[in-house]
């Protein structure tokens, strides 16, 4: 599996997105640039600036026409993926951390910190498609701030009016975001940050990797932990591998201990683990740093991963991978 090394940036990497069809790749860095490129081949797309501080997360439309993203800059910009220009900015009093599209592509998640003063937040905006996309609601269509430890990740459940969010201690809850209403909780989901959460293509469970050197599968329906994959290393990004039952975790020292760090001892490595069985089945190396962000294609044919050290790795998956019999001689019908 050679890599394809996408150099596109200056600073570390905070987000990658695949789009729907898995033909593009959006990156976004603390070096306050967006990039999209092709996944096939690594060529860049284009470019969308108008950023002015790092920018933490983004996430794109299921028809690849919008893009959202936020940023330290305390803003949430709406794109058009196309044309790489700024259709609308929301503007908050700190910055946003987290950013998600629904199912439908009408609404926006997005959290903003809890800093200065300022209460973390939940807000959802109603995402008006008509027309070029520039006539957008300035107020938040709901909003509400989280009691306790603040939220740090977040995405739309399956089931209406409702989105899961992990938290800095640890917790992931389910809130109801029409009342702002907690509706169910799992306190010890992990034992410190959720770094990274990201939903099953049908949205019934999903992944959490977390700073306690965990990742876990959870129900959406009552966020019950079904799966545990330990590690020796904090997480800050766990992917669902379509189509095979693996799980991508990426981690490694936090950044500050880097220097003195040589790569073996850093597990700069983004690690497959088994979905079921929950063994590790293999490793792949690259990253001078770590791993802050893992991404698997929909098509299940190729991953990405963004590190500390400025770069994107796109790995296409040889033919072995898809001949492996993950579950021995039993085959698996969908």
């Amino acid at each position: 599996m050679r890599p394809i090394l996408l150099q596109g940036h200056e600073r570390a990497l905070t987000q990658i997105k695949f789009n729907k069809e898995g033909d593009l790749l959006f990156s976004c860095s603390k070096d306050h640039v967006i990039n999209a490129w092709f996944s096939h081949n690594g060529e860049r797309l284009g470019t969308y600036d108008g950023h002015s501080g790092a920018i933490w997360t983004l996430d794109v439309d299921s028809q690849s026409r919008f893009l959202v993203s936020g940023s330290a800059d305390n803003t949430l910009r709406l794109w058009s993926v196309q044309s790489g220009k700024c259709l609308y900015e929301w503007e908050f009093p700190t910055a946003v951390k987290c950013v998600a599209f629904n199912e439908t592509d009408d609404q926006v998640v997005c959290i903003t910190e809890q800093r200065m003063g300022y209460q973390g937040a939940v807000r959802v905006f109603n995402i008006n498609r008509d027309g070029d996309g520039t006539a957008q609601a300035t107020e938040p269509a709901h909003m509400f701030n989280p009691i306790g430890s603040k939220a740090t990740v977040c995405a739309f459940s399956y089931v209406q009016n409702r989105i899961v969010t992990g938290h800095m201690s640890g917790k992931v809850a389910i809130f109801d975001y029409k009342t702002g209403e907690e509706v169910d909780n799992n306190e010890r989901a992990h034992g410190d940050e959720v770094t990274d959460l990201q939903m099953a293509p049908d949205r019934t469970y999903f992944i959490t990797s977390s700073k306690d050197k965990a990742a876990r599968l959870h129900q959406t329906k009552d966020l019950k932990v079904l799966k545990t994959y330990t590690t020796e290393t904090p997480l800050n990004s766990a992917a669902i591998a379509f189509g095979k039952p693996y799980i991508l975790l990426g981690g490694g020292q936090e950044a500050m201990k880097v220097t003195t760090t040589s790569l073996r001892q850093g597990k700069f490595e983004t690690r497959f683990w088994h979905k079921i069985f929950e063994d590790e089945v293999g490793r792949v190396k690259g990253h001078f740093g770590p791993v802050n962000t893992i991404a698997v294609s929909p098509t299940g044919t190729c991953y990405a991963s963004g590190g500390e050290d400025g770069f994107v790795r796109v790995h296409h998956f040889d033919q072995t991978y898809f001949k492996a019999k993950p579950y021995g001689e039993w085959e698996i019908l969908d």
